[in-house]
């Protein structure tokens, strides 16, 4: 079992390979490896999988559909500028860095970033500052909602792949992203301005400025922050009614049925579309092509996923998991620690913040399950797994590219800039729930 997890990280590191092959291949030499017969290999992959997947698909697309709703309305761009209204150059940043968590939720990272970048610009000629002084507060609160705020698809894969509520992984999430995304953004950013460490580089010449005046609809911006946190609220409060002691009856029942995740984006996205939908049969048709699309990466992100759940469903169902938590614990290595140090290896190996997390949470289950952790425990370890995935984005993370292209950075100037803030971000969050893991 030891060989096919060494030869996972061989496959992902040193060969390059894609995680779906990569944890597909290892775990069909782990069940054969542990004496398991072809057929039974295959079922238990398959298995591994189906359970996966059956439990998490529809969340994924379904976030994916209310992200493209609120976008698509105007709600992302009138919601940054509604936050921003009237402020000045440090508070500003300030509200970026807000304004990045509360986007990230339903919008992909790279998305968000392209969409809020005009705004950036313009901020920058406003202020005489440069571009990076805006652009890293936000960048810092889309990569940290991206990773520890469910129902983007990584929390999510990973708060099934450890068996734990996700409204509980929604809660904590929430608290350490807040202090991860001010101190890799603007603070970070205070004091790299006052250093000069930040480059001016030659930004993308864009034709839609944006201009940050007060020409924007206030109440698409109310609207939007509504939609985004209506299911948070939703699912959250599902999660605590029980432990929070809310007596059995019709009212719990409600609430329980309403924060399922499935049930809270399927009236999330419901709301969004009667507040958000487009007046002509253009924009219709606009929106439902825009709904397709953003379909497509999802099916990356459950092919991984899946491979994931196979993988640790085979660790489970031939004893080798057990032995391999067993064998951690002994060395006294949590498995909060653990699993932040396996999805920072991969990280830095593989590039995808995604990818890391899925992959680490498969190998960190069985640890995580050996030592017979609380929900809320099981949700600091997703957290402590966001924050490895999020830290150290340099030269083979498809967003650092992004970023570099956009703000017309070195290779040298986005290391500096992107990548410090990316690593304050990951280790800031850690911290938070490394700190709150006695308590809970």
């Amino acid at each position: 079992m030891m060989l096919s997890i060494l030869a996972l990280l061989v496959l992902i590191m040193r060969a390059r390979m894609h995680p779906f092959p990569a944890l597909l291949i290892a775990g069909i030499a782990a069940a054969l490896g542990a004496g398991l017969a072809p057929a039974d290999a295959i079922a238990a992959v398959a298995k591994g999988m189906g359970g996966t997947l059956g439990g998490i698909a529809a969340v994924i697309g379904l976030g994916a559909m209310f992200g493209v709703l609120v976008e698509h309305g105007g709600g992302v761009t009138a919601l940054a500028r509604y936050v921003t209204r009237g402020a000045g150059s440090k508070v500003t940043r300030w509200m970026l860095g807000t304004v990045g968590v509360i986007v990230a939720i339903p919008v992909f990272f790279d998305v968000a970033f392209i969409i809020l970048f005009p705004l950036i610009l313009a901020f920058a000629r406003r202020f005489a500052l440069v571009p990076l002084a805006f652009g890293l507060p936000l960048l810092a609160g889309l990569a940290g909602a991206h990773a520890f705020i469910p129902p983007t698809p990584g929390p999510i894969a990973v708060a099934q792949q450890l068996q734990v509520d996700l409204g509980w992984v929604m809660l904590f999430g929430v608290i350490a992203c807040i202090p991860a995304a001010l101190v890799g953004g603007p603070i970070y950013t205070s004091i790299a301005l006052r250093n000069g460490w930040l480059a001016p580089g030659k930004p993308l010449s864009l034709s839609d400025h944006v201009e940050t005046g007060e020409g924007f609809d206030s109440h698409i911006a109310k609207v939007a922050l509504g939609l985004i946190l209506l299911p948070l609220l939703l699912i959250i409060a599902g999660a605590v009614a029980a432990p929070l002691g809310l007596p059995e009856g019709l009212l719990r029942n409600i609430i329980e049925t309403a924060g399922l995740p499935v049930i809270a984006l399927l009236i999330a996205c419901g709301m969004a579309f009667f507040a958000m939908r487009p007046a002509d049969a253009e924009g219709r048709s606009a929106l439902r092509d825009a709904i397709e699309k953003s379909l497509e990466p999802v099916g990356v992100v459950l092919l991984v996923t899946g491979a994931g759940g196979a993988f640790k469903q085979v660790l489970v169902d031939t004893g080798a998991g057990q032995s391999l938590a067993d064998a951690t614990l002994a060395f006294g290595i949590a498995p909060i620690i653990c699993g932040f140090l396996i999805a920072l290896l991969l990280r830095i190996a593989q590039g995808s913040a995604t990818a890391a997390m899925i992959t680490a949470a498969s190998l960190t289950f069985p640890i995580a399950s050996a030592a017979a952790l609380t929900q809320p425990q099981l949700a600091l370890v997703a957290v402590a797994i966001a924050g490895g995935a999020t830290a150290c984005s340099h030269v083979n993370d498809s967003g650092f590219w992004l970023i570099n292209r956009y703000f017309g950075l070195t290779t040298a100037e986005t290391l500096k800039s992107w990548s410090v803030s990316s690593t304050l971000t990951g280790v800031t969050g850690f911290v938070v729930a490394l700190l709150l893991y006695p308590f809970v």
